[in-house]
């Protein structure tokens, strides 16, 4: 696996250095203070109706998209090679590139040296938000999943989950997904049934679904684990 991928999966994993604070990804920011920062970007990038190559690839379409992936546009040897490498552009991997271009593609080109504050990072991306595809199901991005059910047997399908054990559990889960049920750029796992939280975590589980990050949480979970943090989401009230 090349260097870079493997930068990419520790940023999107959370796993940056020592100086890298935590993403901004539970509370996406407020598009119209992200419009004022977007005017330091729009000396090489366009977003909107019309948006052509300038310096810089047009951004409209972003979240989802695979790096280097707009047809004809010059782009970096080592942006190529990430996108090449599996790279998409979600709410985790454009904050991090935001936060410090280059410890996610080492090669890019873009001369702007990085966003510190999370906040104005969280910003730019909701306005960067508003000139995409189906921004409810972002950062996943649509799909997101095949047509088909993960096929499990009738007694994982049956087991009953112990809410406490589940509430034990579901740290790692909120710190992304909001406790209250509340969706701010990642959608609310509060009050699902529990049928459908146990499908979706084993069609992560079973490949179906595509985040990867998701796939790696829940592949590391059991059956009885899974059904715990399903019965206890199921039953948290506002």
């Amino acid at each position: 696996m090349r260097e870079e991928l493997c930068l990419i999966l520790a940023l999107a994993l959370g796993g940056a250095g020592a100086g890298r604070t935590k993403t901004h990804v539970e509370a996406i920011g407020d598009p119209v203070r992200g419009a004022e920062i977007w005017i330091y970007c729009s000396g090489c990038h366009e977003i909107g109706p019309g948006a052509q190559a300038s310096i810089g690839p047009p951004l409209n379409g972003l979240f989802g998209r695979r790096a280097a992936s707009v047809a004809d546009f010059p782009y970096s040897k080592s942006m190529r090679r990430a996108g090449d490498d599996g790279l998409t552009w979600t709410l985790e991997t454009l904050d991090a590139y935001l936060e410090n271009p280059v410890v996610l593609v080492s090669g890019t080109r873009m001369s702007f040296p990085g966003l510190e504050d999370a906040a104005e990072r969280a910003d730019l991306l909701a306005f960067l938000r508003r000139y995409s595809d189906s921004p409810s199901d972002i950062p996943e991005a649509a799909p997101t999943a095949r047509a088909e059910d993960p096929v499990l047997p009738e007694a994982t399908l049956a087991l009953a989950g112990d809410p406490a054990w589940g509430e034990y559990l579901s740290s790692e889960c909120t710190t992304c997904h909001q406790r209250d049920g509340s969706d701010r750029g990642i959608p609310s796992i509060t009050l699902w049934p529990e049928r459908k939280f146990v499908l979706a975590m084993h069609a992560y589980k079973q490949k179906l679904r595509p985040h990867p990050v998701m796939r790696m949480m829940a592949g590391r979970l059991s059956d009885e684990e899974i059904a715990a943090l399903a019965a206890y989401f199921g039953g948290l009230g506002p």
